[in-house]
């Protein structure tokens, strides 16, 4: 009995396999999700486990030059994969209420399944994020939710590349990948030093951009319910719960992050790569908005109203 649900199994596993696009079957990583899975789990072992056991007792890494470097590349990769996707597709060309996949040799079909390789293996790019702040000891930025976002998005768009290169389904990674140049340069900015913190007036606005990207890719996907359309309604369901799970992910965030910034017994939290909003806004004579604060805003301790590094009402605010 054992062997024929095993029998079952591997002959449903390599039949759904031989349904990929012969296209990609020889590209790297794409002729099974196996090595996607692997990498998957030892990033997660890595920066959960791993990596904050070999730092537990040596000093942070400074590496702001490297961050920076790294931040503006991210910023260039986005903005090539989603001016890619533009022009060989949602620029015009593509239909936004169904766009089947196209699974010829031409120029523009050859050109959208290998964007979307290119965009499989910039999640992987992504991890990054999270390898940094292991290095430089923010362990608290490290949250489950943002090990869930980082993780699990290689191997979601792992089976996009292998059965729907183009189409309906690169809608995702055209509206991500716009979202990613604002995001990354946000990063980048940051990563130069507190100098620029004048010019991240926008930084709150970021998660609110990241949850309108969730709602476009939910309502663009699940349109499908209400439409004919020659696309594979297996993805439009894995899209559109993928959108639904981000979302709520993101709103949590949010709810936490800026609509119980600062009251009493909130929790600091972190999500993605972003960090906590600034609990004390500091104006020029010194004074906080929420309280007093010596030697013109700069004295790194404790404070009466408990805001701070470390305070008396457990609310942290992180810095980059």
């Amino acid at each position: 009995m054992a062997q024929i649900v095993v029998d079952g199994v591997k002959h449903f596993y390599n039949s759904t396999l031989e349904h990929g696009d012969p296209r990609v079957s020889n590209w790297p990583m794409m002729q099974t999700p196996w090595p996607t899975v692997g990498i998957c789990l030892s990033y997660v072992y890595l920066v959960k486990y791993l990596g904050p056991a070999l730092m537990k007792d040596r000093p942070s890494y400074n590496i702001r030059f490297l961050m920076v470097f790294y931040n503006f590349s991210m910023v260039f990769i986005s903005l090539y994969i989603f001016l890619k996707l533009g022009l060989y597709g949602w620029f015009g060309k593509y239909n936004y209420k169904c766009q089947p996949v196209d699974y010829s040799n031409s120029v523009e079909a050859n050109s959208m399944a290998s964007l979307s390789w290119w965009y499989y293996i910039s999640k992987f790019l992504e991890f990054s994020d999270t390898i940094f702040f292991v290095l430089r000891k923010k362990f608290t930025h490290v949250s489950t939710l943002h090990v869930i976002h980082h993780g699990v998005m290689p191997m979601s768009v792992w089976w996009g590349v292998k059965f729907t290169p183009g189409g309906h389904s690169t809608f995702f990674a055209f509206v991500n990948s716009f979202v990613h140049i604002i995001m990354y340069i946000y990063y980048a900015l940051s990563a130069i030093g507190p100098q620029m913190n004048k010019y991240l007036w926008w930084k709150k606005y970021m998660t609110t951009i990241q949850m309108v990207q969730f709602i476009l890719i939910f309502v663009h996907s699940f349109q499908l319910l209400f439409r004919e359309c020659n696309y594979p309604r297996g993805f439009m369901w894995w899209i559109g719960f993928h959108a639904v799970l981000f979302w709520f992910l993101f709103w949590d965030f949010y709810k936490n992050a800026y609509k119980n910034k600062c009251s009493g017994g909130a929790k600091s939290v972190t999500f993605g790569s972003m960090c906590s909003l600034d609990c004390t806004e500091q104006v020029s004579n010194g004074h906080q908005k929420n309280g007093n604060i010596a030697n013109n805003g700069n004295n790194k301790t404790n404070y009466s109203n408990g805001i701070h590094k470390t305070h008396k009402n457990g609310i942290k605010c992180k810095d980059l």
